[in-house]
């Protein structure tokens, strides 16, 4: 036989609020902290999605991060707190439950208050690091309130507290604050880079040390990165030079973008030989391609085992399909997909591919 416990005064606190939704709506921003977890927790339950829309981000945030610094206070932790991750990329419903009543009593929540800032003695440093996961998008614009509450927080815990990443995606030309957060991120977490930016190539070099710590990173996107007019050939190959020597670096590299970087003009071979592992997908796309890159894809060691291939918007009318051909003879155990796509490919050239396509 099970027992029911009576409702907690705070649990009954928040089921009076929500008797009236719009006086919720109205009380969300001058909602004390021991109310908000157990609040947002019954109104999941509830389904009052016009309260869940207006709950402040932010505030979840603090709620979270001020538990956190709950536990990671205590010297002997108890058993029953084994937390090691906070993963922010994708909250499940039952995370607010353990800040919601069980687990935080009276004096808990005053080391919530009171412990924003903590001062972590030798013992504490000994400990592993906790782990807080986020996936990231940096633009131009400063930080918003949430990303900027959580990088200070993981700031003044550096020697507790690890800053993880598995997808980064920056847009914009990079900022001061996009490379403090470069410095804070444990670099070696990121599996998937993003950039989608109209840089020159001399700001993505700024950038490129920061890639090459990124070695367990699987996926490289690289988009919109133009030549400025009086760049010399001289000047284009060494920075380009300065930036795929930073592919010897990354080991787990498989999928390998680029999406209209006018700087590939020519220069196929000198990106794709830095590659240290075969990649499983290689896409080139909205890019000028000379005659040697497109001689090059075929004898590329690096592309032997293709799983995925995209050449879109890439305009072969004028070249020979020999060196495709070759291509996909060398890949036909592996390869999966092709998408050629807007490539003004002609009837003769289709024509001298289909066999190999049988394959």
């Amino acid at each position: 036989m099970s027992i029911q416990f009576p409702p907690t005064l705070l649990e009954l606190a928040g089921r009076s609020l929500l008797s009236d939704k719009s006086r919720a709506i109205l009380e969300l921003e001058d909602l004390p902290i021991e109310l908000f977890p157990p609040l947002f927790v019954e109104t999941f339950r509830r389904g009052h999605t016009e309260v869940l829309k207006k709950m402040p981000e932010l505030e979840m945030l603090r709620v979270a991060l001020d538990g956190l610094d709950m536990l990671l206070a205590q010297e002997d932790r108890p058993r029953r707190w084994k937390l090691q991750v906070l993963d922010l990329q994708n909250v499940p419903q039952n995370f607010w439950r353990m800040w919601s009543g069980a687990m935080v009593d009276a004096h808990s929540l005053q080391v919530m208050k009171t412990n924003q800032i903590l001062k972590h003695g030798p013992a504490m440093a000994a400990k592993p690091p906790f782990n807080v996961d986020i996936d990231l998008c940096l633009t131009e614009r400063p930080l918003d309130e949430f990303q900027a509450h959580l990088f200070l927080w993981v700031t003044q815990r550096r020697d507790m507290v690890h800053l993880c990443c598995n997808r980064l995606n920056v847009f914009g030309k990079p900022t001061g604050h996009t490379r403090k957060v470069l410095r804070l991120l444990q670099l070696d977490s990121v599996k998937k880079v993003e950039v989608h930016c109209t840089w020159e190539p001399s700001t993505l070099v700024t950038c490129a040390s920061f890639l090459g710590q990124m070695k367990n990173h699987r996926k490289l996107l690289v988009s919109q990165v133009r030549v400025p007019a009086h760049t010399s050939p001289e000047e284009q190959e060494q920075l380009l030079a300065q930036l795929t020597s930073q592919f010897l670096r990354m080991d787990c590299l498989r999928k390998f973008c680029v999406d209209a970087v006018l700087l590939l003009e020519g220069h196929l071979e000198q990106v794709l030989r830095y590659l240290k592992t075969a990649v499983e997908t290689l896409s080139i796309t909205k890019c000028w391609l000379s005659d040697s890159d497109w001689n090059y894809l075929s004898r590329c060691p690096n592309t032997r085992k293709l799983r995925h291939l995209e050449l879109r918007g890439i305009r072969l009318t004028k070249f020979s399909p020999e060196p495709l051909k070759i291509l996909l003879e060398s890949t036909s155990a592996s390869l999966k997909s092709l998408d050629l796509e807007d490539c003004g490919i002609t009837d003769s050239q289709l024509q001298a591919l289909l066999p190999v396509l049988s394959c």
